[in-house]
């Protein structure tokens, strides 16, 4: 999470998604492979579609040591849940995003929009929100060749099948139709 003016972040070391660079010891050079599992944070979606609060979310991070700071790269997978932009029905998948992103030592060193670290920790949390937020589809769909909904009855296009159909009278006619009904037939009237 950026830093906001010169403040300290103070990151909870027990939070899922805070990680200690301890070990790299400010070693430019220095690495080391992290895997776990954490609890997916709320609000992780778009519309139709997001990341259930709590989910199982599989982090799998490589932390090197460079000059400025600390380099993390890795990728997180997830389940989704949600609705098929088409049909409305419940959908569920997953998500795999990749990542990568340079925790800085100090604020001096770092631009305005730049992570810092927080002692010897970092919170991986923001960068992976953003990296699964851009990664969520806009209008998911429960198939590829989801037909829909019937824009007349509301009935699922896939169910429904190829005879569906509804008698739609062009409104440019619809008066001409109605002087046809009110029109007396005079073929009768003339034979005679």
């Amino acid at each position: 999470m950026p830093q906001e003016s010169g403040r300290p972040l103070h990151l909870d070391p027990r939070a899922p998604f805070v990680i200690s660079t301890h070990d790299l010891g400010r070693r430019p050079g220095s690495m080391r492979q992290v895997t776990r599992v954490v609890a997916a944070p709320d609000d992780l979606a778009v519309d139709l579609i997001g990341v259930p609060k709590g989910a199982d979310v599989e982090l799998d991070l490589r932390l090197e040591a460079v000059m400025e700071g600390v380099l993390v790269s890795g990728t997180a997978r997830a389940p989704l849940a949600g609705e098929c932009a088409r049909c409305l029905d419940p959908l569920t998948s997953s998500i795999e995003v990749s990542f990568q992103e340079l925790f800085f030592y100090t604020a001096e060193d770092a631009g305005e929009d730049d992570y810092i670290l927080d002692g010897d920790l970092l919170d991986l949390e923001p960068v992976f929100r953003d990296a699964v937020v851009l990664a969520l589809p806009l209008s998911p769909l429960c198939q590829d060749d989801c037909p829909g909904l019937c824009a007349e009855c509301g009935t699922r296009l896939a169910e429904a099948g190829p005879d569906h159909r509804h008698d739609q009278i062009d409104a440019r006619w619809a008066a001409l139709q109605a002087l046809k009904q009110d029109t007396p037939n005079t073929d009768n009237d003339q034979e005679g």
